[in-house]
């Protein structure tokens, strides 16, 4: 698991865990980039035995972050990416996304606007080494109602998208036959019973098949997590994330086996 923390937005911390409820630190900081921030650090390990993550580089600009690790602990800067969108303001929350054919792809969250105006679009790298990416593509469906934090997993023949409504706080849900959509709300408002004022989410699935979802309750400077075993239809009530809450913000976890 890799975040950032509320000590510092340009230092990364990784942690690990057995469970997927218990993380332990493994080093922290870990990570520093050259310049800017560190903000909401995305993880993934590519086919090139490399772990990589992709970041938000500051509160504004056109920019996100790369850096790769072979061992988890100790990083290395690889380069940020301008985005090629006239106009663009802010360059927010980069997820990673890999669908069923190997593409690789990033999430990210752009506005040319104000606050009120971002939507989720899908980079995707056109070369194995992760160093050249297409045009921003929008996800249509989720374009124009002001979502930041999208993240994307594939279950079930779908795509299914958890993004934050950035207006009222809720992480709401949606789905689509194809990763750039059209996405259809399924859920809106407190669905889950989540509650508000939460952001950051990130899932992954866990050993009995089920999804685990964590947010960040940054208002209350809380971490929680919920888990679904029906599809997404329904989740356990929240419950708090030991050790994490108050420190650790906006993370992802990645699921592997290690020797």
């Amino acid at each position: 698991m890799t975040a950032f923390t509320n000590t510092s937005e340009s230092n990364m911390y990784v942690y690990e865990s057995a469970d997927a409820t218990t993380y332990k630190l493994l080093k922290g900081p870990a990570y520093t980039p050259p310049s800017g921030l560190i903000r909401d650090p995305s993880i993934l390990k590519h086919t090139d035995g490399y772990y990589y993550i992709v970041y938000t580089t500051n509160w504004t600009g056109n920019t996100i972050g790369f850096a790769r690790s072979r061992d988890r602990v100790n990083w290395t800067f690889v380069r940020n990416h301008t985005i090629p969108m006239a106009g663009l303001d802010r360059t927010w929350a980069p997820e990673w996304f890999v669908d069923e054919d190997g593409s690789v792809n990033v999430i990210v969250s752009l506005t040319t606007n104000d606050l009120t105006d971002f939507a989720p679009h899908l980079l995707r790298a056109t070369k194995a080494d992760l160093s050249t990416w297409a045009p921003p593509v929008v996800l249509r469906g989720i374009h124009n109602s002001n979502y930041i934090d999208t993240f994307v997993v594939r279950d079930g023949g779908m795509y299914h998208a958890f993004c934050k409504q950035e207006t009222t706080k809720y992480i709401e849900y949606a789905t689509a036959p194809a990763l750039t959509g059209p996405y259809t709300f399924k859920g809106t408002g407190d669905w889950a019973g989540f509650g508000s004022w939460n952001e950051g989410q990130a899932l992954v699935r866990l050993d009995d098949g089920g999804w685990r979802i964590y947010f960040d309750a940054y208002r209350d400077g809380k971490y929680y997590y919920c888990d679904s075993r029906d599809g997404f239809k329904t989740w356990t009530p929240r419950r708090q994330l030991p050790d994490l809450s108050g420190f650790a913000r906006h993370f992802t976890v990645l699921k592997e086996r290690l020797p």
